[in-house]
């Protein structure tokens, strides 16, 4: 098992330094600083807030989905990051580029990814014709997580899944 454990963590070390260090560009650092802001809790729930109170129906529901979503979501991540201690790449793995100001608590999972796909989710179950502006966007995210150094592949990974199970259970169980 531990050979497993460890074949894994290299490929894992692997992929994150390919999009740490190959992704790396003054563009891509300028826009990954802030797209990542999307994945924020500041955006994400006065986005929520916009549709539910600018909009009508089905967008307010989306709204209210996508708000439910956020705050389901965010129990097992804040569980998760108590239990796994996962220490972030960049106060581990030498030669991390990383961002300004750099985030200190746990990274496993991502929070922010967490957060995206939980709002993303419920707005392409309503219209799967955004899904090629919202889906690249949430992914561009995740992604830029792992660019600025601050979260491995798997961070990112169950953060999508988290987001999206949630989303998934929040639209079903709030219904048009």
């Amino acid at each position: 098992m531990s050979r497993m454990v460890n074949w894994l963590q290299v490929r894992e070390q692997k992929l994150f330094f390919w999009f740490n260090h190959k992704l790396q560009h003054t563009i891509t650092d300028r826009v990954m600083n802030i797209v990542t802001h999307l994945g924020g809790a500041t955006f994400t729930i006065v986005f929520c807030l916009c549709l539910i109170t600018l909009f009508s129906r089905p967008w307010s529901l989306v709204g209210i989905q996508a708000l439910t979503a956020l705050a389901v979501s965010h129990i097992p991540v804040a569980i998760i990051k108590r239990k796994y201690p996962r220490l972030r790449p960049y106060l581990v793995l030498p030669k991390t580029i990383t961002c300004k100001n750099p985030l200190k608590d746990h990274s496993f999972p991502s929070g922010h990814t967490t957060a995206i796909f939980a709002v993303s989710i419920p707005l392409l179950m309503l219209s799967p014709s955004l899904s090629f502006i919202v889906l690249p966007l949430a992914l561009t995210v995740a992604a830029s997580r792992i660019i600025l150094g601050l979260h491995y592949p798997s961070d990112v990974a169950v953060g999508a899944i988290i987001g999206s199970t949630a989303a998934f259970i929040s639209a079903s169980m709030i219904s048009f």
